[in-house]
């Protein structure tokens, strides 16, 4: 291994920086080596122009850019002689001070001007021609630099990433050491993306003891988050949280007295034994709060007289003939100001909104129309009926993902006078009261989904609960619409909800077909490879499974599907990425949202180039990957967002619909398979499911109630203050 090597360096230009993770290749100019000049690259905060860095870390030949220094550790050296503290003064860090300004201070101050700067700014009313314009830059700029460069010491030294390093320093600036000192595990609830892990590293390294009280305090935080996430539920209880801390910890601590530090401090609420995160507590307040004095807007909402002529109209230019609950649906959508309409597959909601959109830009034409859903093949499917450009929640918010906050919010609202949710079981409390927050000014709001689908990944079941507290317009689909392909699968949804599968015996648009766990991996390889013989494309073919593990499971299904779809060609690129190989042309999935690229959580996409490192300005393996017309380029840190998408999981399935959906059922599956989760699967295909495995063990899967209701109380908040 190379020897670290140190080295003095004036930062030139930054030629590529990755704002995102903090690599930087920039160009150095060496001190006192005959200007010679070097690349340097690595994780490093925003360089100076014209500034001195101490860098330390190793040559290496890179095979197309040659010679590069991989930079380990950087700071800012601290000039100490007439020359460099010139320099220092008029570089562009300083705007404002030129060297004639710069040579002024440094006669004036002397060699030890920087720190004497910092012990007493006002010192600088001494230098000749010092104004006060000039005398801010120059102490913001000593400052900001200092700042940053202990910033960067302290943290790095305790294993800190460069990335984490500035979202502390964007929290708590010029006092980010000094916080963090006093209390590391504050980081837990003020910085998102930081958890308790990397709080307790920063806590270890400063010597807080396992008992300390902050310590003690952010593990029951995190624990309480954690188990609301693993159950969905909006609160825990104390049996429950004092046996999962059991388990971490091993030893006994007083957990009652943390607690009540957490209520003091409002982290944690408490009533009647239940223990909510502050998070989950205000969103459920926050919602039943907003719904019981929505609208907030004084419009009283009529049917317009010429309604049912409209509705005539429209029906000649669909070529449609609307059902009496149809227009039951729209008539009840111009005389409410929130609505909800839910039904199963084929029961026409797709049919209503466009009808409610059509006639809502005709009775208003001027009025400002918002059409979202949680995913961005949902929103892809509302913007292609035509009456209105959908977008996911995130985005119509302003989503800011190194924060996690949202740029439309209450302060800065959103200026529509109608919103539309689709697929709104997917939605959880947290993400619905900060839309509901950002919408003061809306006058109309309409939800949209199935409550017999999976509820959200989040806490709470949001769409079930509103329409069990009975207090919102409702509209609820049951009669069955769809009668071209895939009308047996839509039969099959609504008698799985039933408990029965009567359909499978002569459905034309299913097949089931028998196998043992063991051959379930080459049976689902015959469908598939039946399927592309069909002249279906490996986009319209989707197998999705319960659990990753097992050798039905998705990551074994992936690894043989991959093999079979696109399999090893030496003139296709191919990166090892932990157990997996990417390849050019694979499937694949988005893992995390990622607004800045206009792509999210479930997004399914196909990798159309892996460039290697020399081929990049960055130095760095990029994969490009083809969404649906959208490019987005992975470097290494961000290649665990994609995996293969030949197999998913049914969770991820949601939002989206395929033509050809095949399943597998099994017994291994265990307590995973439950009716709920069958439901949605089997909605997912738009003409064809295939299904493999025991059908006693799906009908036993679907007779059975599904045990893993969620526990909430916003019913129970929102009859409080509506009724």
């Amino acid at each position: 291994m190379a020897e670290s090597t140190m080295l003095k360096a004036k930062h030139i230009v930054t030629i590529f920086r990755n704002d995102t993770n903090g690599y930087t290749v920039a160009k150095f100019r060496l001190y006192n080596v005959d200007e010679k000049e070097i690349i340097g690259t690595g994780v490093l905060p925003k360089l100076q122009d014209d500034v001195m860095y101490e860098i330390s870390g190793v040559y290496e030949e890179h095979p197309r850019y040659g010679m590069q220094f991989q930079i380990a550790h950087i700071e800012m050296s601290k000039p100490n002689d007439e020359e460099s503290l010139i320099r220092y003064f008029s570089s562009a860090q300083f705007p404002g001070i030129g060297k004639k300004s710069a040579e002024m201070i440094v006669l004036a101050l002397g060699s030890d001007c920087i720190e004497n700067i910092k012990k007493d700014p006002d010192i600088l009313n001494t230098v000749i021609g010092m104004n006060e314009r000039k005398k801010k830059s120059i102490v913001q700029g000593v400052m900001e630099n200092e700042q940053l460069d202990d910033s960067i010491t302290f943290f790095s030294q305790r294993g800190i990433s460069i990335r984490n390093i500035m979202k502390i320093e964007a929290a708590y600036g010029e006092e980010a050491i000094m916080i963090v000192k006093e209390n590391p595990y504050q980081l837990v609830e003020d910085i998102d993306g930081i958890g308790f892990v990397t709080a307790d590293k920063l806590g270890r390294a400063l010597d807080f003891d396992y008992d300390h009280p902050f310590r003690l305090r952010a593990m029951v935080l995190s624990a309480i988050q954690e188990l609301t996430m693993s159950t969905g539920n909006s609160y825990t209880t104390y049996p429950a949280l004092s046996k999962s801390l059991q388990r971490k910890l091993g030893s006994v601590f007083d957990l009652e007295a943390v607690l009540q530090a957490l209520i003091s401090s409002r982290q944690v609420m408490v009533e009647d034994e239940r223990i909510y995160h502050h998070d989950q507590y205000d969103a459920e307040k926050g919602i039943a709060t907003f719904l019981s004095g929505f609208p907030y807007r004084e419009e009283k909402l009529e049917l317009p007289s010429y309604f049912d002529d409209e509705v005539k109209v429209m029906e000649q230019d669909f070529a449609i003939a609307y059902e009496a609950k149809q227009k039951e649906a729209m008539r009840t959508f111009f005389t409410s100001p929130f609505m909800i309409l839910t039904g199963g597959p084929g029961t026409g909601k797709t049919t209503i909104v466009r009808g409610i959109l059509s006639l809502y830009k005709k009775f208003y034409p001027g009025s400002e129309i918002a059409v979202c859903a949680p995913t961005g093949r949902a929103a892809k499917r509302l913007s292609e009926l035509g009456e209105a450009d959908a977008t996911t929640i995130h985005r119509l918010l302003k989503w800011n993902l190194e924060s996690n906050t949202f740029e439309v919010n209450d302060q800065n609202p959103l200026t529509a006078d109608l919103l539309i949710i689709d697929e709104f079981s997917m939605v959880d409390q947290w993400l619905f009261y900060h839309l509901l927050k950002a919408s003061k000014q809306i006058s109309q709001i309409v939800l949209i989904g199935d409550e017999d689908q999976l509820p959200s990944v989040g806490p709470g079941c949001v769409l079930k609960d509103l329409i069990g507290s009975n207090l919102f317009s409702l509209v609820r689909l049951d009669k069955i619409f769809r009668q071209s392909e895939g009308s047996d699968v839509v039969t099959l949804a609504h008698e799985v909800r039933e408990g029965c599968c009567e359909v499978l015996d002569h459905a034309s648009d299913i097949a089931f077909f028998h196998c043992d766990h063991y051959d379930m991996k080459d049976q689902i390889l015959k469908v598939v490879q039946n399927a592309f013989m069909k002249g279906y494309a490996d986009t319209d073919v989707q197998v999705l499974a319960p659990m990753y593990g097992g050798i039905a499971g998705i990551d074994a299904l992936n690894h043989a599907l991959q093999k079979m779809c696109n399999p090893y060609d030496p003139d296709k690129r191919e990166y090892k990425s932990g157990f997996r190989i990417l390849r050019e042309g694979d499937k694949v999935l988005q893992l995390k949202n990622q607004p800045d690229d206009d792509v999210y959580n479930g997004d399914i996409g196909k990798i159309i180039e892996i460039a290697s490192p020399h081929e990049t300005m960055n130095h760095q393996v990029m994969i490009t990957v083809d969404f649906d017309g959208v490019l987005v380029s992975y470097g290494p840190d961000q290649i665990s967002n994609i995996t293969h998408a030949y197999c998913i999981s049914i969770h991820k399935s949601q939002g989206s619909e395929y033509p050809i959906v095949i399943m597998p059922v099994l017994k291994d599956y265990g307590f995973m398979l439950q009716k709920r989760l069958l439901y949605t699967g089997i909605t997912r295909a738009k003409r064809s499911l295939v299904m493999l495995g025991s059908k006693a063990v799906f009908q036993q899967a679907i007779s059975r109630e599904d045990r893993s209701g969620r526990q909430t109380t916003l019913v129970k908040r929102l009859w409080e203050l509506c009724e």
